[in-house]
């Protein structure tokens, strides 16, 4: 059965009511058709027990004293609802009954002794009780005591008729009010699908709008809105990518093909044959960092590292120190480490790494010869923080607070000597926000440069 979401959520509303009515109107029809038979046992009983007090036994004999009275008493007085009266001795033969029954005879039933049953009389419906009558212990005949149970029958008829109809003209309306309040409720998920059907990648700054009540559909709205975001930041970092590629490629790809259009051009001697394939490698070699430090970015910003390896500060500080060994030789750099206390101190180590390669490197690079980077690590509160200070050239303030863009460096032009690409800081910082870390740079020009990593 193919039913739009709003008809499906008022069918199934409409069964669940309809289950739980027919219970109760089950459950209300039963109750009053027990308590009328009930009342109608009730008044039969008391009947029989009151005309047995009027019985008199001679004999073989049982008959009604006063006879004659309650004759002349059946002429005078109107009964809305007489009631029967018969009896029988122990074998069923009829012995006396009331006047009203004429020429009738009450049913006898020996296997409903002390109990009530229904019956008929005149083909009319009648309720029937028929008790014992004791004489020095032992049993000598019945009394039988019957009434019309065609109004109780009546009431319960109607009752049902009526409980009958009730139900399905609740259940009709109860189809379309549901339906109604279907509408209402599933309107603001019509918001959300006409949202999703508005936005495109042309238009991904568009947000659903958050419903007043924080209910389900709230929920629902706002984790498509981050869902947005991040598609949103992932197609950012994509453009970003794609245009940093493009940006930075571009000036070696045009270098290697000037040098290599100037090769072809006339013959070369061997000599400048292997000075410009050198030259030619050199650029490949910058494209390829290039390359990998922004397919780095990208990972750090897509989240796709997993860290779970915990080791010691200390250690990733003296790996990291090795390899840069060269160019600190090369320099005649001076390494002052203050390390001690804090062997115990384990950081995440790829992201670590990544801080203190980049970090390092930058210290190396814009130290002046020979002068001295001093490493140490500090328990400040509940806080661990390892600084690298180094005597460099330093940072102009004003430029502090663009370093961790991509491709940005300070002064650039006056440093052309010093190799890099600008992206080194944006690495770290990335690395940093990926561990909850923090990067803390102070800088004075000409002075030199102190970064923190609190952890």
């Amino acid at each position: 059965m193919s039913l739009s979401f709003k008809n499906r959520i008022a069918f199934h509303y409409m069964i669940a009511t309809a289950v739980i009515m027919a219970i109760a109107f089950v459950s209300i029809f039963f109750v009053v058709q027990r308590t009328v038979i009930r009342n109608l046992d009730n008044d039969l009983s008391y009947e029989a027990k009151k005309h047995t007090g009027e019985i008199t036994i001679t004999g073989d004999s049982i008959l009604f004293k006063n006879k004659a009275e309650w004759e002349e008493r059946e002429h005078r007085e109107i009964h809305v609802n007489p009631v029967f009266i018969q009896l029988i001795d122990n074998k069923g033969r009829l012995m006396d009954k009331s006047p009203n029954l004429k020429e009738q005879y009450l049913p006898f039933k020996d296997t409903k002794l002390g109990g009530h049953f229904d019956a008929m009389l005149s083909s009319k419906a009648i309720r029937q009780v028929q008790l014992p009558i004791e004489q020095n212990g032992k049993v000598v005949g019945y009394i039988l005591s019957a009434m019309s149970s065609e109004s109780a029958l009546s009431i319960i008829q109607k009752l049902r008729n009526t409980l009958i109809l009730s139900y399905l003209v609740i259940l009709f309306g109860l189809y379309f009010i549901s339906r109604s309040l279907a509408g209402r409720s599933i309107k603001p998920v019509k918001n959300v699908t006409d949202t999703i059907t508005r936005i495109t990648t042309h238009n991904l700054k568009e947000r659903v709008e958050l419903p007043q009540n924080k209910d389900e559909i709230h929920e629902l709205s706002t984790g498509f809105n981050a869902l947005l975001e991040r598609i949103e930041d992932a197609i950012e970092r994509e453009k970003q990518f794609t245009s940093d590629a493009s940006h930075e490629l571009r000036t070696p790809l045009a270098t290697l093909r000037g040098t290599l259009e100037i090769l072809i051009r006339k013959p070369r001697t061997q000599q400048e044959y292997e000075e410009k394939v050198r030259y030619s490698l050199l650029e490949i070699e910058r494209m390829t960092r290039i390359l990998e430090q922004l397919l780095m970015l990208a990972r750090l910003d897509g989240g796709l590292i997993k860290e779970n390896k915990m080791v010691p500060l200390t250690q990733l500080i003296h790996e990291s120190l090795s390899r840069f060994d060269g160019e600190i030789s090369a320099k005649g750099l001076i390494i002052d480490l203050s390390l001690e206390g804090h062997e115990n101190f384990t950081v995440p180590q790829f992201y670590t790494n990544l801080i203190f390669d980049n970090l390092l490197s930058n210290a190396i690079k814009y130290s002046k010869e020979g002068s001295p980077i001093t490493i140490g690590i500090q328990k400040l509160g509940d806080q661990m923080v390892c600084r690298i200070e180094d005597e460099g050239i330093g940072i102009e303030e004003q430029d502090i607070q663009h370093v961790y863009g991509n491709f940005y460096r300070s002064d650039a032009l006056n440093h052309k000597h010093i190799s890099g690409i600008g992206l080194g800081l944006s690495i770290a910082k990335k690395s940093a926000d990926a561990i909850h870390a923090k990067l803390e740079i102070e800088s004075v020009l000409h002075k030199g440069t102190t970064v923190s990593i609190v952890f």
